[in-house]
C-alpha cells in the first residue's frame, strides 16, 4: 500500500528527498574530509617535522641544553632568523625568513627544488635557495645573487617546498635556505636579533620519544629551550584540524536540520490531504498501526533514498576540501574512502527523516473514521502527551548529535539554545506578523490585496515554515558578511599620515641617529624612535621563577616564567593603551622604587596584582620592582605595544636596541625608502605594514570563501526547502484559485494575489533574517571584538531583494497550470 500510494505521489515525495540530500551531502563530505586529514596527520608526521624529534632555543643554547644536544648526537642544525634580503639584479628588498642549516635535512618529506640536484648540492657550492614565489615576485634566475647583510651568495636554485612550511607562512616572509657556515659573515646576529636554534634528531626504532619528552621538556623548560616530536606535532595538528572540523560540521548540520524541518512542514501538508484516505481505510477495516506504517515507510524510504544520494553527493564534494584548504596546510592531503561517515549519512537520512514527520504523521494514528463525512480536515485527537514526547526526541538527538560533532556538553548545549532562540524568533515573527494582519486587517484595500493577506492565515498556509526557511538562510549568510567586515575593520590600517607603516627593527645604538636622518633625508617623519631592553622573570612575590614552574598550586603561566620580554620606557601612555587599575608613573628619580606598568592580560597569567613584587633579569643584573599599574591593550592596533612598561630614568643605561617607526604614503616610496635603507644598513630589518595587510586580507578572503563554501549548503538547503514547501502548497491553492476563476476572478487578479503573498514572505523572512544578523554581529563586535560595527550593505541591497524575488518567482511559477488551463480540466485532473 505504501508503495502504491507513494507512486501516485512520487513527484511531491520527491521534493520530500531534495530537502535532505544536500545537509546530509555537507555532513559526509566533512566529516570523511576529516577522516581523511587524521589519517595523512598519522602518515605523514615525521615528513611534516622532517625528523624524529627536535630541540630548540630562541637564545644562544646554555651549556646544559648544549650537554643534553650533544649526548643525543644531532643529525642536523639550524638556525633561523628574519631580515631583509637584497637583489642586486634589480635593487630590490624583500623581509625574508633566513634559514642556516648544517647537515642533510630533511630526514623525512623532500626539500623540493629546481633543478633537483640543487637540495643535495648547494652547502658544498656555497650558495642559496630561493623560495620559488619569491623568485618569480622578482624576476630572478638562477646564478643571480642574493645579499642578506653583509654577505652576497649566488642563487643555486629554486626552493619548491620544505618539510612543515605552508603557503600563507611563505608569503608573509619567503624562506632562503643557506649554509650554516656562513651565518656569521651575514654580520646579522647581534645583541637583541630574534633568532632561533634548531637540532634535529633520527631515532632508533627502540626509543620511546614520548618517555623521552617527558624526561627533558621540564629541564630544556627551566634552561629557556624546548624538545617536540613528531608524535606531538601530530597531535598539535590533529587538535587544530578538529577545531576546523567543528566548525565545519556545524555548518553542515545546520543544514541538515533546515533540511529536516522542509520535511517536517512539507509531510504536514502531506499528510493532512491524506487523513481523508486514512479514513476510508479505517472504515474498510484497518488498524491504527497499518494505516500509520502505510506513511512511515514511506518516508523511510524517501530518507533512505536521500541518504544513499546525498552519501554519493558528498564523496563527490569531498574532493574539493583539499583544494579550498591546501594553502591553510603544511601537507598534501591524500583522499580515501572510509565507511563510518558513509554508514552514517545512509543512517542520518533515515532517522532525520523519520524523527521530524513523526509530529505530522501522529494525525495519522489518532484520524477517526468519521473523518470520511466531515467537512473540516482539522483533526484535533492528537494528544499533547505524543507531541511533548515528539518534540523531546528531537531535542534530545539535536543536543547529542552536536554532542558528538563538538566533544563538549556545555558548547551542545549553547549550540542547541542558539537553534532554538533563532528558530523561537522567526517563528515568533511569523505568529505576530499573521495575528497583526488578523487584528488590523485593511478592509478598506481592494480585493487582490485583501485576499494575498487573507492568505497568510488560511488553513493549511505555508506562512510559517517558509518564514523559517528564508529567515534562517539570511541570517546565516548575512552574519558571515557582517562578521567579515568586523575582522576586516580590526586589521585596517588607517590612511593617516600619524600612524606608521614602515617599521625598522633590529637598530644598534650606533645605527639609532644614522638611521633617523636617513628616514629625515628621505622626505619622511621619524614617528616612533622607541628603546627596547631584554630580560626575564627572576621572582614574583618573593618565589623564584625555577620555584614557580614546580609549584601547581600558584598555576602561574609557564610561559611568563620562559619568555624573553622586550620592554621599553616611556612617560606616556600610547593611543592602543587603557589605564584600567592602579597609577601610572611617568618617571622615576635616581633612588626612588621602581613602578612599573604590566598589560592586564599579563597580570592574570603572572597571577599578579597591583602593588605585587617582580625581580627582572636584565641581562644578569636583577632589578626589583613593584607593580604600579595595570594597562588594557588593544593588540590588534598596528603599532608598538608592550607587556611590560618601564618609567624613564630606570633603564636608559642598559643593553639595548632600537626601533623606528615610518609613515609612506604610497608603494613606490615605501619601495625606495627600503632600498636605501637596506644598502646603507643591511644588518636592520625593515617591516611594510602594508604588505601584512595584503596578507592578512589574502587570508581573511581565503577563510571566508571557505566559510561561503559551507553557507552555500544551508542556503542552497534553504532554497531547496523553499521550492518543496511552496510547491507542496500549490495542491492547497489549485482549488481555491480555481474556485476564484469560475467566480468570474481574472488571470491577472489571481496572478496579483499570488504575487502579493509571496512578496510579503520573501520580505519578511529575509528581512527578519538580516535583522536577526545585524542584532547578533552588533553583540559579537561588542562583546567579542570589541570594535565598532559597520555593517555591510550587500545583505540589504543584495540579500533582500534576491531572495524576495526568489520566492516570488517558485510562487508564480505554481499558478502557471491554473492560469493557462479551463477551472473544468484542473478540477477533474485533481479530482
Amino acid at each position: 500500500m505504501a508503495w502504491r500510494d507513494g507512486k501516485a505521489s512520487s513527484s511531491r515525495l520527491l521534493l520530500f528527498m531534495a530537502s535532505i540530500i544536500l545537509g546530509i551531502a555537507a555532513v559526509v563530505s566533512i566529516q570523511l574530509f576529516s577522516e581523511n586529514l587524521k589519517e595523512n596527520i598519522k602518515i605523514q608526521s615525521k615528513a611534516m617535522m622532517g625528523a624524529d624529534f627536535v630541540i630548540d632555543s630562541r637564545q644562544d643554547p646554555t651549556p646544559k641544553v648544549k650537554a643534553i644536544v650533544d649526548s643525543l648526537v644531532p643529525s642536523a642544525s639550524e638556525v633561523n632568523f628574519s631580515s631583509m634580503a637584497l637583489f642586486p639584479k634589480n635593487g630590490e628588498s624583500k623581509l625574508i625568513k633566513v634559514r642556516a642549516i648544517e647537515g642533510r635535512f630533511p630526514f623525512y618529506g623532500t626539500l623540493e627544488t629546481e633543478p633537483v640536484t640543487a637540495a643535495a648540492t648547494y652547502q658544498e657550492l656555497g650558495g642559496a635557495l630561493v623560495d620559488a614565489t619569491l623568485m618569480l615576485q622578482y624576476n630572478l634566475n638562477k646564478g643571480d645573487s642574493i645579499k642578506i647583510g653583509k654577505l652576497s651568495l649566488p642563487i643555486i636554485g629554486t626552493l619548491n617546498s620544505i618539510p612543515g612550511s605552508t603557503a600563507i607562512s611563505a608569503s608573509v616572509a619567503p624562506t632562503v635556505l643557506i649554509p650554516y657556515r656562513f651565518v656569521n659573515k651575514t654580520e646579522l646576529l647581534q645583541f637583541g636579533s630574534r633568532k632561533e636554534y634548531q637540532f634535529f634528531f633520527t631515532a632508533p626504532s627502540t626509543m620511546n620519544l614520548e618517555q623521552l619528552s617527558k624526561k627533558l621538556n621540564p629541564i630544556l623548560k627551566s634552561e629557556n629551550a624546548d624538545i617536540d616530536t613528531h608524535i606531538n606535532e601530530s597531535k598539535r595538528l590533529g587538535r587544530r584540524s578538529e577545531n576546523v572540523g567543528k566548525f565545519l560540521n556545524l555548518a553542515a548540520f545546520i543544514a541538515l536540520l533546515l533540511g529536516s524541518i522542509g520535511i517536517a512542514s512539507s509531510v504536514h501538508i502531506y499528510i493532512k490531504e491524506k487523513l481523508r484516505h486514512v479514513a476510508v481505510l479505517k472504515c474498510l477495516g484497518a488498524s491504527r498501526k497499518q494505516s500509520f506504517s502505510i506513511f512511515l515507510i514511506q518516508i523511510a524510504f524517501i530518507g533512505l533514498l536521500g541518504g544513499i544520494l546525498g552519501t554519493l553527493l558528498g564523496i563527490g564534494l569531498q574532493q574539493a576540501f583539499p583544494l579550498l584548504l591546501q594553502e591553510f596546510l603544511p601537507f598534501d592531503v591524500e583522499i580515501f574512502i572510509t565507511p563510518q561517515p558513509i554508514i552514517m549519512g545512509i543512517l542520518l537520512g533515515v532517522l532525520m527523516s523519520v524523527l521530524f514527520a513523526l509530529l505530522p504523521l501522529l494525525g495519522t494514528w489518532y484520524v477517526s473514521p468519521l473523518e470520511v463525512l466531515r467537512v473540516s480536515q482539522q483533526n484535533d485527537g492528537k494528544p499533547r502527551k505524543a507531541r511533548i514526547v515528539t518534540l523531546a526526541a528531537i531535542i534530545i538527538f539535536i543536543y547529542l548529535f552536536s554532542y558528538w560533532l563538538l566533544n563538549d556538553w556545555l558548547f551542545a548545549f549553547a549550540f542547541v539554545i542558539g537553534v532554538a532562540i533563532t528558530f523561537s524568533i522567526l517563528a515568533g515573527s511569523a505568529v505576530l506578523f499573521m495575528r497583526a494582519v488578523k487584528k488590523y486587517f485593511p478592509e478598506n484595500w481592494g480585493f487582490t490585496a485583501r485576499q494575498s493577506l487573507l492568505n497568510l492565515y488560511r488553513p493549511n498556509n505555508q506562512t510559517m515554515v517558509l518564514i523559517l526557511a528564508i529567515g534562517l538562510g539570511t541570517f546565516l549568510i548575512s552574519t558571515l558578511y557582517f562578521t567579515k567586515d568586523i575582522l576586516l575593520a580590526k586589521t585596517a590600517l588607517e590612511k593617516n599620515e600619524n600612524n606608521p607603516n614602515i617599521i625598522l627593527l633590529d637598530v644598534q645604538p650606533s645605527q639609532r641617529d644614522e638611521v633617523a636622518n636617513a628616514i629625515v633625508d628621505n622626505g619622511f617623519k621619524v614617528l616612533d624612535n622607541i628603546s627596547l631592553i631584554t630580560m626575564r622573570i627572576h621572582s614574583i612575590k618573593g618565589k623564584l621563577a625555577n620555584d614557580l614552574r614546580k609549584d601547581s598550586i600558584l598555576k602561574v603561566d609557564k610561559w611568563v616564567l620562559n619568555h624573553e620580554f622586550r620592554t621599553t620606557f616611556r612617560d606616556s601612555l600610547i593611543a592602543s593603551e587603557e589605564l584600567v587599575k592602579g597609577e601610572w608613573v611617568p618617571e622615576i628619580k635616581a633612588g626612588e622604587p621602581i613602578v612599573v606598568s604590566l598589560s592586564e592580560d599579563l597580570a592574570e597569567r603572572a597571577k599578579v596584582d597591583v602593588g605585587d613584587n617582580i625581580v627582572f633579569n636584565v641581562q644578569g643584573v636583577l632589578m626589583e620592582t613593584t607593580v604600579g599599574s595595570l594597562r588594557k591593550v588593544d593588540w590588534a592596533k598596528m603599532q608598538m605595544n608592550f607587556t611590560v612598561v618601564f618609567p624613564k630614568g630606570v633603564l636608559e643605561n642598559a643593553p639595548q636596541f632600537h626601533v623606528l617607526a615610518t609613515h609612506v604614503p604610497d608603494n613606490e616610496s615605501a619601495a625606495l625608502l627600503q632600498r636605501n635603507l637596506v644598502k646603507a644598513f643591511p644588518t636592520i630589518s625593515v617591516i611594510d605594514l602594508r604588505q601584512m595587510y595584503t596578507v592578512v586580507e589574502s587570508i581573511l578572503d581565503k577563510i571566508s570563501w571557505v566559510i561561503n563554501f559551507m553557507a552555500f549548503f544551508s542556503i542552497l538547503t534553504g532554497i531547496i526547502v523553499l521550492i518543496g514547501s511552496v510547491r507542496t502548497s500549490k495542491y492547497q491553492r489549485i482549488k481555491e484559485s480555481v474556485l476564484l476563476r469560475t467566480m468570474g476572478a481574472k488571470s491577472n487578479q489571481i496572478l496579483k494575489i499570488t504575487a502579493l503573498e509571496y512578496l510579503y514572505l520573501g520580505l519578511l523572512g529575509s528581512f527578519i533574517g538580516i535583522l536577526l544578523s545585524f542584532i547578533g554581529s552588533q553583540i559579537l563586535a561588542t562583546v567579542l571584538f570589541k570594535e565598532p560595527f559597520v555593517p555591510s550593505a550587500i545583505p540589504f541591497l543584495v540579500f533582500l531583494p534576491g531572495i524576495t524575488a526568489l520566492v516570488l518567482l517558485i510562487g508564480l511559477s505554481n499558478i502557471r497550470s491554473v492560469l493557462s488551463s479551463p477551472p473544468l480540466e484542473v478540477l477533474r485532473k485533481e479530482g
